[in-house]
Parts: C-alpha cells; sequence; structure tokens
C-alpha cells in the first residue's frame, strides 16, 4: 500500500509524490515485462522477420515522433529518409562490398545530411508551409531514386546480403540478426529518452508550446529544430538501413509518399508525445498489414483506416496516451 507524504508532484498537481512514484514503478516494470517478451519472443514461436520488421519500423515511428510529439513539426516526407538509408546501405553494402556495421553507419549519416539540406531549406517555415516543404523535397528524392542507374530503377536493390558483423557475428542467421535489431532499437529508445529528458529537450517541449515565447526567452529556435529535424532523419535513415539487411532489398515503396502517411498514422494511434506510443503504433500497423494481408487482400489499408478512426473516436490521446491519463486519474483519485 501506497502512504501518501501530504506533498504534491510539481509534474502532476495534486497527485502526492508517493503516489507518482508507485505509477513510474508501473512503468517500470510494464518496460520490464515487454523486453523479456522480446526476448523470448522467436524462442516461442513468432516469426523473427516479422519481429525485426516491426521493430525497424518502430524505430522510424520513434524518430518522427522526435519531430512531431515533442518539436511540434510535422513532416510529410519522412519517408525519403528512410528510405535514402535504405537504399545507401544497400548499395554499398551489395555494390562496394562494406560490412554491415559501415554500410548502416553509412546509410545513418547519409539520411542525416539530406535530412540537414532539407531542414535548411524548410525550418524556417510553419505549419501547413513546412508540411508541404518537406513534401516536395520527398518527391524530388523519390524521383531520383526512380532514375538513377545504381537504385535498380522500378526493381530496386536486391539481393543485399546481411555480411558479418564486426567480422565476428554472422547475420545470415535469423536469430543473431533479431537480437542486434533488438539492440539497435533499444539503444534508440533510450537515447530518445534521454534526449528528451535533457535541457535541450525541455526546449523542445517549449517550442512546441509556445514558441514565440521561447524566442523571448532567447533561445535560437531555428536551430533547435534544425538539430532535432536532423536527429530525426539521421534515425529513420538507420532504420531503413536495419530493413534493408533484415529483407535483403530496398525498394521504391520506402521512398514513397504513402509511407509518410503510415509512419503519421503510427505515431498517432499509439500516442503522440509518448515514448512507447510510436512503437506500439507501428506493432499495431504492421501486425494487421502481415495478418490481413493473405486473408482480405486490397482491403487491408480499408481496415486500417477503420481502426485508425475508431481509435481516434475512442483513444484521443492514443493508446498508450489514453492508458496513461487513466493510470494517473485512477492513482489520482
Amino acid at each position: 500500500m501506497t502512504v501518501s507524504t501530504g506533498k504534491d508532484d510539481p509534474a502532476l498537481p495534486g497527485v502526492p509524490v508517493a503516489k507518482r512514484l508507485s505509477v513510474s514503478r508501473i512503468g517500470q516494470l510494464t518496460w520490464m515485462a515487454v523486453l523479456a517478451f522480446l526476448l523470448a519472443a522467436p524462442f516461442v514461436g513468432v516469426y523473427p522477420i516479422f519481429l525485426m520488421n516491426a521493430l525497424c519500423f518502430a524505430i522510424f515511428a520513434c524518430a518522427f515522433n522526435l519531430l512531431l510529439g515533442y518539436t511540434g513539426l510535422l513532416s510529410f516526407g519522412h519517408a525519403a529518409f528512410m528510405g535514402s538509408g535504405a537504399y545507401a546501405t544497400g548499395w554499398l553494402v551489395r555494390s562496394a562490398g562494406w560490412s554491415p556495421e559501415m554500410g548502416v553507419l553509412a546509410g545513418t549519416l547519409a539520411a542525416g545530411a539530406i535530412g540537414l539540406v532539407v531542414g535548411l531549406i524548410a525550418i524556417r517555415r510553419q505549419g501547413i508551409y513546412f508540411a508541404m516543404i518537406t513534401l516536395a523535397m520527398a518527391q524530388m528524392i523519390y524521383f531520383i531514386c526512380l532514375q538513377a542507374p545504381f537504385t535498380g530503377g522500378e526493381d530496386g536493390l536486391q539481393g543485399v546480403p546481411r555480411g558479418v558483423l564486426f567480422g565476428v557475428l554472422p547475420l545470415a542467421d535469423d536469430l543473431a540478426m533479431y537480437f542486434v535489431v533488438l539492440a539497435v532499437f533499444v539503444a534508440v529508445f533510450l537515447g530518445i529518452v534521454r534526449i528528451v529528458h535533457s535541457p535541450y529537450g525541455q526546449v523542445l517541449k517549449a517550442i512546441r508550446e509556445n514558441e514565440p515565447r521561447a524566442i523571448s526567452l532567447g533561445y535560437d529556435v531555428d536551430r533547435y529544430k534544425l538539430l532535432a529535424f536532423v536527429l530525426s532523419t539521421s534515425l529513420s535513415g538507420l532504420a531503413g538501413s536495419l530493413k534493408t539487411l533484415v529483407l535483403g532489398f530496398a525498394t521504391l515503396s520506402d521512398v514513397h509518399w504513402s509511407l509518410s502517411g503510415e509512419v503519421v498514422l503510427m505515431s498517432l494511434l499509439g500516442g503522440m508525445g509518448t515514448f512507447a506510443g510510436p512503437a506500439v503504433g507501428a506493432a499495431t500497423i504492421i501486425g494487421l498489414q502481415n495478418y490481413l494481408a493473405d486473408r482480405v487482400g486490397s482491403w487491408v489499408t480499408v481496415i486500417i483506416g477503420a481502426t485508425f478512426v475508431f481509435c481516434v473516436l475512442l483513444f484521443r490521446r492514443g493508446i498508450v496516451g489514453e492508458l496513461l491519463a487513466w493510470l494517473r486519474r485512477n492513482r489520482a483519485a
């Protein structure tokens, strides 16, 4: 039983500190249970390729949420950065003979460099103007991937080998590859948590809530937003690089505008502005796509759309956002 100290937590007005700690402990236990499930999943019959694909999209959604949920910038062209990382890694590993770790690093840096160029152009705009500029730049990257000879055109890059990680760990084994992807996901997730809880992350949230006030306090908001944009695009490229190694190919669907819409859906469905929400949204969307694809065919998009509408009507904060709000209300009652 939790004993109240009589002191309120400033983060949750009206909720005693002891009860806030109890909520935090529930969250820690939940994350431990999720991690235990992910460690055991390949051994209890869950298909490793599906798990790795879901984790790659979870990294992508978490990266996008860093930009939308914590900075307040809506990008309609984020698929371009995931696809850029995928193509860069695929070509370097398959055609240039690079090792997988160097290929992933190069794909991440390539996506970050493209994000820097796009960010310098778009970051001074706000709202729908920022979204449209990112969409336009993403379409340019899509047509480059379609026309450039080294990308394979409509066929994409096929037969990308996984190679041997650091010259020691062969990634051809699905189990070994899965634990590498899981380790990267955990590292990215903890890194985003650390960024958001840092002084830099507090400034990002201040910009999201009231940008004119942040400017009046002396912050160079364009510089802060540009760094957030580059971080988000780099992590998106990391997700695309890992996905290419997992599946062995990179195609135009990785840079198509529809994927940019899917990542927005993942963030909103799971809970924008929460740490776990984008990962939950990504797992839900990828799970529905894989489960329904062979059963209902093209109707899968209709079902996913109906699921999104249903969740928006009943869970305005997203799945995780509503669960957190309910838990806080229950603890405060």
